[in-house]
């Protein structure tokens, strides 16, 4: 390995002189790696290794002495044969060994590290755990353990999207511990720490709407962004009875947003919905999906309705906008029903008189931010069910939003869709989102679609939005 390394550090030139006084031919093209393998191979093929004619080196293999009588030349070529096939070996080894290094080198360095992203979810005792989506933000064995002394040290609240680096568990650790943090909702977690709390935060009317009749519009959504226009900040609520459309509905109104507001973070929240439900959703639907199917307990509903919720309001609270579609809220109020401890007070149909608060306070949480963020909020909601609970439910939320859509089971049954009653669908201060021009417009056809009922007003309507291809087109062709 010796003559080998010093052969390397020559410079070509060199090892062409000594090419040439060892005898060796048409070397003159060579490649200098090329050309030391054939110096070593001649200098083998004698008994005399020239070896020994180059400066500051060892002879090949110290056993060649031709003048010594111990060996005779048999076993002297059976050594150097011997030698030099070892040497041989190596060279190939190294020589790959040095194109893998040269060729393959490592793009990043892990230094033992391993990056995770979670939501974090606090505990009692002060701890807390970062949950995966993967999971619906439920315990799982992915989650990764953060310290007392982080969420004290950062300020984290629970909902906070947190990106770090995390290391294996030593002997008795049962999770992956979070030793750096990275990014704290998107953003530097020195920033985040002076951010202002949600409660504190002050609420406005929304004041930018959603273009939903622009990429990716059907004719749900040039519908809604006429006759019930979605801003920034909308608290909406969707009524309808069951088989009108509200699901497919929905689907609409996020591939809308997704398509023409990449900067909106979405969240679909599906409530004892129906399991192929959920997968039709995620699959269909740009956005991140949450679900607590209709075969899971009611606590497990609460646990992942509190967390999103949780989620989006530090993501708020750092000047994000953000959307949750829900469905429903219904179904939700009754699992926080459910759940709710005894207070001895029961209103008519079985809802116990303080578990319509926590679903008010989702509910509740829709707002545009005051030079900050906005948290929008789309929910649906069930009547005419056939239960006096669901019947409850829509009465304590009715009037609390500012966005309501009715749906209408005669006009579905009639297979017009989108079951719109456009007389009762309206928003509330709709003058912030529309210009003066539209406005007017829209009174006119208000006025006009008040005369018919809700079916015949449907299909007036459908029937025009389809002869026309954008809602500028429609609002012109009013005039003839």
């Amino acid at each position: 390995m010796l003559e080998i390394a010093k052969l390397k550090t020559k410079k070509i030139s060199d090892l062409q002189k000594i090419a040439e006084e060892i005898g060796l031919k048409n070397f003159k093209d060579l490649k200098k790696t090329d050309l030391i393998y054939q110096i070593i191979d001649q200098a083998a093929s004698k008994k005399d290794s020239t070896l020994k004619d180059i400066p500051d080196e060892k002879k090949l293999t110290k056993v060649l002495k031709p003048n010594s009588s111990r060996f005779s030349s048999n076993k002297n070529e059976k050594i150097i044969k011997k030698n030099t096939d070892k040497h041989n070996k190596k060279l190939e080894v190294n020589h790959n060994r040095d194109n893998r290094n040269k060729y393959r080198e490592p793009d990043f360095e892990f230094d033992g590290f391993v990056e995770a992203e979670g939501v974090l979810e606090i505990m009692g005792e002060g701890y807390g755990f970062l949950r995966s989506s993967d999971y619906n933000y439920l315990s799982s064995p992915d989650d990764v353990y953060v310290s007392q002394s982080q969420i004290r040290l950062f300020g984290l609240k629970t909902g906070d999207t947190v990106l770090g680096f995390v290391r294996p568990p030593k002997e008795g650790e049962k999770y992956f511990p979070l030793i750096k943090i990275e990014k704290l909702n998107g953003l530097d977690p020195k920033i985040v720490r002076d951010r202002v709390s949600f409660q504190h935060l002050t609420p406005l009317f929304p004041e930018e709407k959603f273009n939903i009749a622009e990429k990716q519009s059907t004719i749900s959504t040039r519908i809604i962004d006429l006759f019930s226009p979605i801003g920034k900040g909308q608290r909406g609520m969707i009524v309808s009875q069951p088989k009108t459309g509200k699901t497919m509905l929905l689907k609409e109104i996020a591939n809308a947003i997704a398509a023409n507001h990449p900067e909106v973070y979405q969240l679909i929240l599906l409530i004892d919905e129906r399991p192929e439900e959920v997968t039709d959703m995620q699959r269909n639907v740009d956005g991140e999906v949450v679900a607590s199917t209709f075969d899971e307990p009611a606590d497990r509903h609460v646990r992942v309705a509190n967390i999103v919720l949780e989620k989006a309001k530090r993501l708020v609270e750092c000047g994000h906008d953000v959307v949750i579609l829900l469905d429903s809220i219904t179904r939700l109020a009754r699992a926080y029903n459910t759940v709710q401890p005894a207070s001895g007070k029961i209103l008519s149909g079985g809802v116990d008189a303080n578990a319509l608060h926590k679903p008010k306070r989702f509910f509740g949480a829709a707002r545009k931010i005051e030079n900050g963020g906005s948290l929008s909020i789309i929910a649906t909601a069930l009547t005419e069910t056939g239960s006096k609970m669901d019947e409850v439910i829509f009465e304590e939320f009715k009037g609390t939003g500012n966005m309501e859509l009715q749906l209408d089971r005669r006009i579905s049954n009639r297979r017009i869709f989108p079951a719109i009653d456009l007389v009762s669908s309206s928003t509330r201060r709709d003058d912030l989102l529309l210009d003066e021009n539209t406005i007017q417009r829209m009174w006119v056809m208000r006025k006009y679609l008040a005369d018919m009922n809700p079916v015949e007003a449907m299909e007036f309507i459908n029937d025009r939005f389809r002869k026309t291809t954008s809602n500028e087109e429609f609002l012109i062709s009013m005039n003839s």
